[in-house]
């Protein structure tokens, strides 16, 4: 029996729109980046700032702090991206961890670091450890994969010192995790890139598939764009080996696979592509720009500037509504689709083609993913169904709710942290 959706199911956004986003994505260094990735969408947002070097000042970085950090939300996360965040230096995160100590007013702060990896050496790996920041590290796949596409300003290769940084950082204690982009050359090494990750010592990934049709002309697609046929060959063999590694010593995080059993559990998925509407969190571009989603970092989405503005009204506004609702403005076969309630429609970025409201140009590879991966995900929510159940009789593999932290993993196997599963 395959997972249908009520209308009920598909809220628009509005009764949430209070209160202040506990998670922002901030751009300290705009689209500035070392690197010359082919595949990069960010870097031609230049044009959207004055021409030159791109960086967070000091009292943006203040505004963006202290609103951040209301007393109403006792919960809150940072993610710096970019670009690369990194040509900042290790003395602006220095500054960042000051003034969230400054305005901290018993908040529960957690920092989350996106970079590239090619700027850090063993201060930043003593101040990431010191600070438990999260640092999800670029790589693609081994070295022929990974250099094709993502190389430095003298178009060299840079897969040897991303691998050696991310030793680093594991030996340094630094909780790491990769994220992938996929492209139609990098999803015909499904097996090997995950393999490869977990050989490095990685157990939590992240795979972006490249959708860019803007530029190319090759069927209405780039040359680094992945086809719906190659990807849905991807996501199944990636799968399998996700569900051959669960319980064992080579367990393993993909974030869309957690995601999906998230949703076969009942629970509220990770993804924020698996979400009826959009607005989870704000984006924060260096010049204290405000946007919706970092993919739609454009003149006609920008919601106002923490500068004149702050971010709780920005969350509030009116656009931000609108964008948010155009995520469920979806076509009549997504509504009669049977996997409508695991799917969602996917990531508006890759509604690109079709006729409005637009399809998904990975629907293919998707509803191949859920019909392979149906009746596994069903078994395993079965099985996690029954091991919360003893947990919330204290029984579960041995261990007692008392001595779980919030934030452990929790241990009824779900993937998700205690306080959002049997925690709750």
């Amino acid at each position: 029996m395959r997972i249908p959706v009520a209308a009920s199911e598909y809220p628009r956004i509005g009764a949430e729109l209070g209160g202040a986003p506990t998670s922002v994505l901030v751009k300290p260094a705009g689209p500035d980046c070392n690197l010359r990735c082919g595949y990069c969408f960010y870097r031609g947002k230049e044009t959207l700032f004055p021409p030159g070097q791109h960086r967070m000042s000091g009292e943006v970085l203040r505004c963006l702090v202290e609103q951040h950090m209301p007393p109403s939300a006792p919960d809150v996360t940072f993610c710096w991206q970019g670009g690369e965040p990194t040509l900042m230096g290790l003395s602006f995160f220095e500054h960042v961890v000051a003034l969230q100590t400054h305005y901290g007013r018993g908040h529960r702060v957690a920092n989350a670091l996106q970079t590239n990896a090619t700027l850090l050496d063993k201060s930043w790996a003593a101040f990431l450890t010191k600070y438990n920041f999260l640092v999800g590290v670029s790589l693609d796949g081994d070295a022929q994969v990974h250099d094709a596409n993502r190389r430095d300003g003298a178009s060299h290769g840079t897969w040897s010192k991303v691998a050696n940084s991310i030793k680093m950082l594991l030996d340094a204690g630094v909780a790491t995790n990769v994220l992938a982009a996929v492209t139609e050359e990098s999803a015909r090494c499904a097996q090997e890139t995950y393999g490869l990750f977990q050989e490095l010592g990685l157990r939590h990934m992240q795979f972006i598939p490249i959708v860019d049709p803007d530029r190319g002309g090759l069927g209405g697609r780039s040359a680094h764009s992945v086809r719906p046929e190659t990807y849905a060959t991807f996501l199944c063999e990636l799968f399998d080996r996700w569900v051959l590694d669960l319980g064992g010593p080579k367990q393993t995080s993909v974030r869309t696979f957690d995601a999906l059993l998230a949703c076969y559990l009942g629970l509220t998925p990770p993804e924020c592509t698996m979400h009826a509407t959009c607005g989870s969190y704000l984006v924060v571009e260096h010049d204290g720009a405000v946007y919706p989603c970092d993919f739609f970092v454009e003149p006609t989405w920008e919601l106002g500037s923490i500068t004149t503005s702050n971010l709780a009204t920005l969350w509030r506004s009116p656009k931000r509504q609108v964008f948010g609702n155009l995520k469920a403005d979806l076509p009549q076969a997504c509504r009669e689709c049977d996997w409508l309630s695991v799917c969602r429609g996917g990531c508006p970025k890759d509604r690109v083609l079709g006729e409005t409201p637009r399809s998904n140009y990975l629907c293919d590879a998707y509803r191949a993913l859920f019909c392979h991966a149906h009746e596994r995900l069903t078994a395993l929510a079965t099985q996690h169904s029954a091991q919360r159940a003893r947990l919330s009789t204290g029984l579960a593999r041995g261990f007692s709710t008392r001595r779980i932290g919030r934030n452990d993993p929790c241990p009824c196997g779900s993937h998700s942290k205690y306080k959002k599963c049997c925690g709750r």
